[in-house]
Parts: structure tokens; sequence; C-alpha cells
């Protein structure tokens, strides 16, 4: 399954996906017949530990949902631990340098080789032996590896990032983004946009995939998918029932004749 989503974005297909938020075993229920090709599981700022991230993992994965993590940090420990548990995406939050890619790369493709001697493959210094390029490639199929950019430094890094070989992807993160460029949560600013296409047209040069994760809007989705993204992440369960929610009872308030509060935005950005 998560070779089957690696041939896709290794083609430039398009792939949808929204972020899970609720760790209950019951809510698979609600996403597994809506056409949903991985779900997104956010352990950097939600508190999920590592058992529940491995049921999550193993639920989705037994659903035909792929499972993509995001870590907590750029750690390369902890994107192999995310793996053990069953992660087919591992996604890194706010890398800025060359090194960082090539660790990730080394726990998501050359896992479980560590220390010295994955340094030495890492940096070209060392060349691997047929059998074990084919071991490497059989225990890691369909293993997906993934940066979020999230600030100017990484857009100046990034062809350089890109160059890594065994990164398959970027996902910009438009509110660290936003608040980096000190335009806090001003997704419409021209600067704004103009970066986010040039973060595209970069990825897309360079033969990756490449998403934006907003909370709210499809008008948004259906725009960057039009410069050329292709992992579609969508907001998350979370934010979809806090908003349905919030509209129905404005409704059923309004209907009825109760008083009806005032319209309130809300940022559940994650």
């Amino acid at each position: 399954m998560g070779t089957d989503l690696l041939q896709l974005l290794n083609q430039g297909e398009k792939i949808y996906g929204t972020c899970i938020v609720s760790t209950s075993p019951i809510w698979s229920k609600g996403v597994k017949d809506l056409d949903l090709d991985f779900v997104f599981i956010d352990t950097e700022h939600l508190p999920i530990d590592r058992n529940e991230l491995t049921q999550l993992c193993q639920v989705y994965d037994a659903l035909g949902l792929v499972p993509i993590v995001r870590i907590s940090s750029p750690d390369p420990f902890l994107a192999c631990m995310a793996r053990d548990a069953g992660a087919l995406g591992v996604l890194a939050p706010y890398i800025e340098e060359v090194d960082q890619v090539r660790q990730l790369v080394g726990a998501t493709k050359y896992r479980p080789l560590k220390g010295k001697a994955l340094s030495r493959v890492l940096e070209s210094r060392e060349v691997l032996s047929p059998e074990l390029s084919t071991y490497f490639r059989k225990y890691n199929a369909g293993s997906i590896c993934l940066i979020n950019i999230e600030s100017i430094t990484a857009v100046e890094n990034l062809d350089d990032m890109l160059a890594v070989e065994g990164l398959d992807g970027v996902i910009i993160g438009p509110h660290d983004l936003s608040i980096n460029m000190g335009l806090p949560e001003q997704y419409e600013h021209p600067n704004f946009k103009k970066t986010v296409e040039k973060i595209i047209s970069m990825v897309k040069n360079c033969n990756k995939a490449v998403g934006i994760h907003f909370p709210s809007g499809t008008e948004r989705q259906i725009e960057w998918a039009g410069k050329g993204a292709n992992i579609i992440l969508h907001s998350s369960d979370l934010f979809l029932f806090r908003e349905k929610l919030r509209e129905d009872l404005y409704k059923i308030k309004k209907g009825i004749g109760d008083t009806v509060g005032p319209d309130k935005d809300s940022n559940l950005a994650i």
C-alpha cells in the first residue's frame, strides 16, 4: 500500500488526505469510506504517545489508508520510531539544513542502519554492496520521506535540500511560514503567495511531490493544486467537526427563535 502511494507521488499524481486528531478507534469507521489515500497523524503538536501512535498506524493501515506521521522534531531516531509503529510516511518539521534531510533519508530509506556506517553511506564515502542495497530496498519498500518547509531559511536552502537522493517530497507549513515572514496568518498577502508559488515551482522542477496543509477552505487547496501541488492535505477531523457543529447549532437556534451569537473565526491550525 505504501509502495502504491509512493509510486503515485513519483509519477506526479495527486493524493488526498486529512489530519486525524482523534485517537478513538471508532473514529476510523467514519474515515474509511471517504476516498482518502492517507491520514496525517501529528505528534509534533498533539499529545499522542508511542502506544497510541502504534494503534492508530495499525488501524488505518489495515483500512487501506497510508499513515503519514509528523514526528515531534527532526530527529532520525524519532523517524525510526514512527516507522516501527507502522507509519509508512514520515514528515519532519521545520527542516532548514541539508544534513537534516540526509539524516531523515537515512532513517526512512536505510533503516535499520545507524551510526558511523550510515553516515559514510549518506555522505557518499562508502558504496553499499549489492546485497545490502537489495536488503534496504526491500526492507523499506514504500517508505515515504517528507519534510516541512516553514521558514525563509528553508526556502533559501531548498535547492540543496531537494538534491538529496531519497527525499520524496515537501509539505509547506503555511502558519509557521507566515509567522517567519512577518505576515502572521496573512495567507492572501502577495508576498506569502509568491513564496508558496516559488516553493511549489522549485519542488516540481526536481520531480518531487509537494503539498500545503490548510485547516479550512477548499478554495486554497484548489488554488495551490492548480499551481502544481499534488499532496492534497486538507483540514482535520477536529476543525471540520467544530465548523459543522457550529453551522448546525446556528441554524437550529435561528430556526427555533433563540438568541444567535456572533459568528466567530476559529483557528485550529496544526
